[in-house]
C-alpha cells in the first residue's frame, strides 16, 4: 500500500511540456490508484530523470513496480527509498503491494539493511512517547480514509458519510485530549525524538481541531518550524485554516469548501490568487492547479477573481 501526505492528489493526464515534478509523481499516483502499474512506471521515471530527493516517492514507485511485475526496478526503487531517508521497516514488511517480492533473495537483504537504520536513528528515541503517538495516528487516519471513500461512493450527503462523519469527531476529541497534553507536556517534539509519522501525528490532530485550540498552538508550530521539528507545509496549511476560522481569506489555497448545491467544491476564500504559487513554493506546496484537482476543481485564477465576492457572501451565510 503506497503511503501519501497529509495530502493526495488524485487526477491523470498525459505528459505536457513543462510539467513539475510534483505534477507527473502526482499522475504516476493516480495512476496506480486506477490499476495502470504500466503508465505510473512511466510517469515515475519521468519524474526521477528531473529530481531523486523524495523517500516516499522512491517508496510509492517501488510498489507500482512491484505490482507491475518488475523485481529488479523495483528493490532499484526501494533501496532508493531507504537511502533517501524512508525506513518504516514495520509497514514495509506488511505492506500486500510488496508481497511479490517476499520470495526473492534481495528482500531479506533490504528488510535487514532497513532495520540496522532504523536501530541507529531511533537508539535515542523517545519510545513510550513515540508508541503513543503512533497509537493516535492509528487512530486519525483509517477513519478518514473511509470517510473519503464514501463520499466518492455514496455522495456527499449520503447516510454512510454522516456516520462516518460522527465516528470520526467521536475520535478526533478524544486524540485532541491525548495530544493536547503531551504540546504541553513536552511541546512540539521533533522527528528526531520520536520519528517522522510519530510527528506528524501532532499536526495531523491540531489540523481537525476547534479555532481556539488551532489559536492556541499555531505560535507554537511556527516556532517548531524554525528549529526543524514541524514541516513549512503543514504549517502552512494550519495557517490557513486559522485564517479562515477568524473570517479572513487564506493564503496558499490549501482549505476547500464543497457547494450542496450545485455539487459541487470549490477554492475556499484565497488573498491574492494571481501570487498563490509564489506564497506555496516557499513553503513547499506544489501547483495549486494540481493540487485542487483531486476536488475536480480546474484552477483559473481570472475566473476565481471573478467568483471571489460570491464565494466570501457564500461563506458569511
Amino acid at each position: 500500500m503506497k503511503l501519501f501526505t497529509t495530502t493526495l492528489l488524485l487526477f491523470i493526464c498525459s505528459f505536457s511540456f513543462g510539467q513539475t515534478y510534483k505534477s507527473i509523481v502526482a499522475e504516476a499516483d493516480a495512476l496506480y490508484k486506477n490499476k495502470e502499474y504500466k503508465k505510473s512506471v512511466e510517469n515515475y521515471k519521468q519524474a526521477f530523470k528531473l529530481e531523486q530527493k523524495s523517500d516516499i516517492d522512491f517508496y510509492n514507485a517501488g510498489c507500482s513496480a512491484s505490482l507491475l511485475g518488475d523485481k529488479k526496478l523495483a528493490f532499484k526503487w526501494l533501496n532508493l527509498a531507504l537511502i533517501n531517508g524512508w525506513s518504516n521497516v514495520s509497514h514495509l514488511k506488511i505492506d500486500t503491494d510488496l508481497t511479490s517480492l517476499h520470495s526473492d533473495k534481495r528482500w531479506n537483504n533490504l528488510v535487514s539493511d532497513m532495520q540496522s537504520v532504523v536501530d541507529k536513528r531511533e537508539a535515542n528515541y523517545d519510545k513510550p512517547l513515540q508508541a503513543k503517538l503512533l497509537t493516535i495516528f492509528q487512530d486519525d487516519q483509517p477513519i478518514r480514509l473511509q470517510y473519503i471513500s464514501a463520499q466518492k461512493e455514496f455522495g456527499h450527503q449520503s447516510k454512510q458519510v454522516d456516520s462516518l462523519g460522527r465516528i470520526m469527531m467521536h475520535k478526533d476529541s478524544a486524540n485532541l485530549i491525548k495530544v493536547t497534553e503531551i504540546l504541553d507536556k513536552y511541546g512540539w517534539v521533533g522527528a528526531d525524538k520520536v520519528g517522522v509519522q510519530a510527528n506528524q501525528t501532532l499536526f495531523l490532530v491540531i489540523q481537525h481541531s476547534d479555532l481556539k485550540t488551532q489559536q492556541k498552538y499555531l505560535p507554537m508550530m511556527k516556532e517548531a518550524v524554525k528549529i526543524g521539528n514541524a514541516n513549512g507545509s503543514a504549517l502552512a496549511l494550519m495557517e490557513d485554516r486559522v485564517a479562515l476560522g477568524e473570517g479572513k481569506r487564506q493564503i496558499y489555497g490549501s482549505q476547500i469548501g464543497y457547494d450542496k448545491e450545485k455539487s459541487k467544491s470549490y477554492i475556499l476564500p484565497l488573498d491574492d490568487p494571481d501570487n498563490v504559487d509564489k506564497r506555496r513554493a516557499e513553503v513547499g506546496l506544489g501547483l495549486l492547479a494540481d493540487y485542487v484537482k483531486r476536488w475536480e476543481i480546474i484552477w483559473n485564477v481570472e475566473e476565481y477573481k471573478r467568483q471571489l465576492p460570491e464565494l466570501e457572501q457564500k461563506r458569511q451565510k
